[in-house]
């Protein structure tokens, strides 16, 4: 290669970088512009694909983009963390931004249905004060459920205490769904103003809704219509999830006395020797004639 074409190398890449330097600073300059316009650059949550509505929305569904900063409203989701988890309360199309304004909370307004895990049912039963924990029950707490029943048949009907299902949780108090915020808006009997009812330490329900399996389901179904003052719910630590057997508690069980619950004679009833005999039945004490 000789001078002429030598230096004529060297003007080219001289001119390659000036022209490069020159559209760097012209880029620079309309970003500047663009900045002051219409905003700096930020990214903004868009589905990656179509979401249906009331679908619970992970992070599968989603991609981020970078839009001026003008085009970026308070109701945008910038943020996985703010997106994931929620449930789209409209159809969201592939590439559509975002909006805060377009995702529920999983609660009331989205169905209890999404709270419940997939193989099990939701089953509602009634409570009391007795037989509901003095109804300081709150969903997300988890139970045992006892039943106290009479078995057998005739004179040897008895009742007995059992341990029915063990480490259930509980998905609701009343209308008091888990993971939504527990409260309640009701217009006054004047109808002009709205009334908010905080239900984190409502007791005036009188159902609470348990998640279980289908069999379990079943059970709670014929219990309740045939038996419902007989089913009590026993709270345990949530840190407790240990299921053990117990043994069935009736009369002979808890006094140590053999024989109560039986209606044979005074020859095979200990308490027939005593100076007020008594008979054990359908879960009673029934004094001899």
């Amino acid at each position: 290669m000789n001078n002429n074409e030598t230096r004529t190398l060297w003007i080219s890449l001289a001119a390659g970088i000036f022209a490069a330097m020159l559209f760097y600073g012209y880029s620079q300059d309309k970003q500047k512009e663009l900045n002051e316009k219409f905003g700096a650059m930020k990214r903004v949550v868009i589905a990656s694909r179509d979401i249906s509505e009331m679908e619970t929305i992970d992070d599968t569904m989603l991609d981020t983009r970078s839009v001026p900063g003008e085009y970026v409203g308070p109701s945008f989701a910038t943020d996985f963390d703010t997106v994931v988890g929620q449930v789209a309360a409209a159809p969201i199309k592939k590439g559509e931004q975002i909006l805060t304004t377009k995702l529920l909370t999983p609660g009331p307004d989205t169905g209890i249905a999404l709270q419940v895990a997939p193989g099990k049912r939701a089953v509602t039963i009634p409570v009391d004060e007795v037989r509901g924990i003095a109804k300081l029950i709150r969903p997300g707490d988890r139970i045992d459920l006892v039943a106290a029943l009479d078995v057998g048949k005739g004179p040897n009907t008895h009742r007995e205490v059992s341990y029915l299902m063990q480490d259930i949780p509980v998905l609701a108090t009343g209308i008091n769904v888990v993971n939504n915020i527990p409260r309640t808006f009701e217009v006054d009997p004047s109808g002009k103003s709205v009334i908010q009812s905080n239900l984190s330490g409502d007791t005036k329900f009188t159902t609470v809704t348990l998640e279980v399996d289908p069999k379990q389901a079943q059970d709670l179904v014929y219990l309740t219509s045939t038996q419902p003052g007989n089913l009590f719910m026993v709270l345990r630590n949530p840190n407790d999830r240990a299921q053990v057997r117990y043994p069935s508690s009736n009369m002979e069980s808890i006094s140590g006395l053999p024989g109560l619950i039986s209606n044979s004679s005074a020859t095979t009833n200990p308490l027939m020797n005593l100076e007020n005999p008594v008979k054990y039945q359908n879960g009673k004490a029934v004094p001899s004639q």
